[in-house]
């Protein structure tokens, strides 16, 4: 796929001050081609959310399929899998290709499999499908996080990698709403729901623009591996602290009590606007830098997951969740400016596949590690509160590995 690129695009040359030495534009994105690759890394979040309402609908359609409740589940999981998997991968492809072709491409095929299930009887090819939904989801997100990168700096990007979770967050409840209305008339009718991407990726071909003129080479050489380490193992455990309350907050406040589905559900949309809040928040405190930002965001969610474990009533367990969701809304866009700023350009890609993968491990192992924490210390709410212990530990670990803004970002803004 090809496209002509912006007038901004066109205009610059070898001595403009938005080419980087590398030759790469920088520092020229639009609001358009920034919300445009906001809406494109909402894309893995349909995929993980959209089909939650039908799936007791498929699993009684699938009943006697060997295998349905196992099989039923990972209709929902396996991306998330392969997102993990494959995206250091799509990052290296995007900085040997270029980013703009390659998220187009991903865009149609993300599409086209995700359709693919409302022409099929065999669960087992359902799971097929959404396993390439998942690879294609690797490169999007990818695709949409570097070129972020590429596009803006400093202010600007603090701006779009806080909205970048923020339309993530409220995309998820959107999608939830949309996937139940749609499957209120058959769970085949859920996947039309990826089609949208094909549309998406339509405005993008002549909006979006490749920053990249000259690919890396020798990407292994090239990448800062110590550097980019911290920030990935960092993730890791970030990952897993934001997808807690995700998880379990329904059967937190069930334990606690509450049985009404529906006021489970407002609780857990309370949590949500609490994330987005934190996440919208760093465009305006993102200047303080990573290592400012992260303890507070790990502090905040550490305070949150200690009050859900000694909460007692459902309104002391909400204050905790409030108080742990703002810290992980804070933490991602944190994390990424971390990542983002001990990476050069030309391989800005394979570094974000990086983070991305870390992110994306810890969301998938969340689940079994609070169960592992929760079996070991008497309780879900316990194991919790352990985790929240670890957040304090990870609150004072980053304030030392993250490293001081100036310095930290002083090889990106040369090379931005």
């Amino acid at each position: 796929m090809t496209g002509s690129s912006s007038s901004g695009a066109h205009a610059a040359s070898a001595t403009d001050p938005g080419v980087s030495t590398s030759g790469a534009l920088r520092g020229l994105g639009t609001t358009m081609q920034g919300i445009l690759l906001l809406l494109g890394s909402c894309m893995p979040v349909l995929g993980a959310v959209l089909l939650s309402p039908v799936l007791p609908t498929m699993a009684a359609h699938f009943a006697d399929t060997p295998g349905v409740a196992i099989l039923v589940p990972m209709v929902l999981t396996v991306p998330a899998l392969f997102v993990a998997l494959v995206s250091p991968v799509a990052g290296a492809v995007a900085d040997k290709v270029g980013r703009k072709n390659l998220l187009l491409w991903a865009m149609v095929a993300y599409a086209v499999f995700g359709m693919a299930p409302f022409f099929m009887d065999s669960l087992v090819q359902i799971v097929v499908t959404r396993a390439f939904v998942g690879v294609c989801e690797a490169f999007i997100m990818t695709c949409c996080t570097t070129l972020i990168g590429d596009y803006f700096h400093e202010t600007r990007r603090n701006k779009y990698l806080s909205l970048q979770t923020v339309f993530t967050t409220v995309s998820a409840v959107a999608f939830l709403t949309i996937g139940g209305l749609l499957g209120a008339g058959g769970w085949r009718n859920t996947f039309w729901m990826y089609g949208v991407a094909v549309v998406l990726a339509a405005i993008m071909l002549p909006v979006l623009w490749e920053p990249v003129k000259n690919p890396t080479r020798n990407l292994r050489q090239a990448v800062p591996w110590r550097q980019l380490s911290k920030p990935a193992v960092v993730t890791l455990f970030g990952g897993i602290a934001f997808y807690t309350l995700v998880v379990h907050l329904s059967y937190i406040l069930t334990d606690l009590g509450l049985s009404d589905v529906a006021r489970i559900g407002m609780m857990s949309a309370l949590a949500s606007l609490a994330t987005a809040v934190g996440a919208f928040s760093f465009r305006l405190v993102g200047g303080f830098g990573p290592y400012r930002l992260l303890p507070i965001a790990f502090g905040l969610t550490s305070v949150g997951f200690v009050v859900i474990w000694g909460a007692s009533s459902i309104p002391v367990a909400m204050a905790g969740a409030v108080f742990a969701s703002a810290g992980t809304g804070l933490l991602l866009p944190s994390l990424i400016t971390w990542a983002l700023g001990v990476l050069p350009q030309e391989v800005r890609g394979t570094g974000t596949g990086i983070w991305t993968s870390s992110l994306w491990i810890g969301q998938f192992i969340c689940p079994f590690v609070v169960a592992a924490l929760g079996a070991a210390a008497g309780g879900l709410a316990a194991g919790i509160g352990i985790l929240g212990l670890l957040a304090a530990v990870m609150a004072a670990v980053s304030f030392f590995t993250a490293g001081r803004p100036v310095k930290a970002n002083s090889v990106t803004q040369a090379t931005a």
